[in-house]
């Protein structure tokens, strides 16, 4: 919660001066009630010999109400997820060899391609969405687009093989996303990247992602698998090959485009990733104004203390 004109918050610090001034006010009324007793004395010490607290919850209310109000004047207001208008997101999906390697159920690459499908079932229909595939170059290029089927086909038709060319595959990102401005407009646009292993050919990724800061498209970067992978017998012969992935190449990448980096060691994780950003690039955030009910608020409990002072001293408090 955040306020509109927070220097009414300054106010609350009234609240505390205005209990002492009341407990003090209190201690004099009943040291005047000792030293000149009276019949009028005697009913008020006696009104006040029921249950103690039951004198205090006017007070209590009034206290509680004036809070609320003063939280009023300040403009409370909070921040709640819509759907955004129109925006653009593109998934580049690593299909290199190291894809193959099954740390992760039943194997990296067909994780990846049912979390892509979790991400595409959360983002609303009017987000164009695009996808990029790589292995030794940026082999498949679909450009954003609210059919999302075109993107899920090219998910699905993806293979493990080759090398590794970030680089070059957030290029074309890039390209496609810049491709589609309107007479100089384009709509808020993303990148989701998603690979498992270190970039081995092609131009330095670090490099592209500053590029993308300054078209302020953000790169939210997604490492997959475990430290000690293997590929069992890559092309058939030869002994295994460690493919651990490489989780700090991609936070450089995140950090320097402006987005989040995250790592999943396992389908589950891959999975609630994806859907989360899924979640998060369909919607943005809008402040809504909630001083309506803080102002009701203060006002109910003014009414609450007056019908309770009534009701236990005969008398408004």
């Amino acid at each position: 919660m955040s306020f509109g004109n927070p220097i009414w918050l300054l106010g609350l610090l009234a609240l505390p001066v205005l209990v002492a001034l009341l407990v003090a006010r209190r201690q004099r009324r009943q040291r005047y009630a000792v030293r000149f007793t009276g019949v009028s004395n005697l009913k008020l010490a006696a009104a006040a010999a029921g249950p103690s607290f039951r004198r205090y919850i006017p007070t209590a209310l009034v206290l509680a109400a004036l809070a609320l109000l003063t939280l009023a004047l300040a403009r409370p207001q909070r921040t709640i997820a819509v759907p955004v208008g129109k925006a653009s997101v593109i998934l580049v999906t690593d299909h290199s060899l190291s894809m193959e390697a099954d740390d992760v159920q039943p194997d990296r690459l067909t994780a990846a391609q049912a979390a892509a499908h979790s991400f595409l079932d959360r983002l609303p229909s009017q987000v164009k969405v695009g996808a990029v595939a790589f292995s030794d170059t940026p082999d498949t290029v679909q450009a954003p687009s609210e059919d999302h089927s075109a993107a899920r086909r090219v998910i699905d038709q993806l293979e493990p093989g080759g090398a590794t060319d970030t680089g070059d595959a957030l290029a074309v990102a890039l390209q496609a996303l810049t491709s589609t401005a309107n007479k100089g407009k384009r709509d808020p646009s993303s990148i989701v990247l998603l690979s498992d292993g270190r970039t081995t050919t092609g131009r330095d990724p670090v490099g592209v992602a500053r590029q993308a800061a300054k078209l302020h498209i953000p790169i939210y970067t997604v490492s997959l698998g475990t430290e000690t992978a293997l590929i069992p017998n890559p092309g058939g012969f030869g002994p295994p090959v460690p493919v651990p992935p490489d989780p700090e190449t991609l936070r450089q990448i995140a950090r320097a485009s402006g987005g989040r980096a995250f790592t999943a060691e396992d389908d589950a994780q891959l999975s609630s990733i994806y859907k989360a950003l899924g979640s998060q690039l369909g919607t943005r955030g809008q402040k809504r104004q909630i001083t309506a009910a803080f102002a009701l608020g203060g006002i109910a409990l003014l009414i609450a203390a007056a019908a309770t002072s009534a009701r236990i001293t005969g008398r408004l408090p």
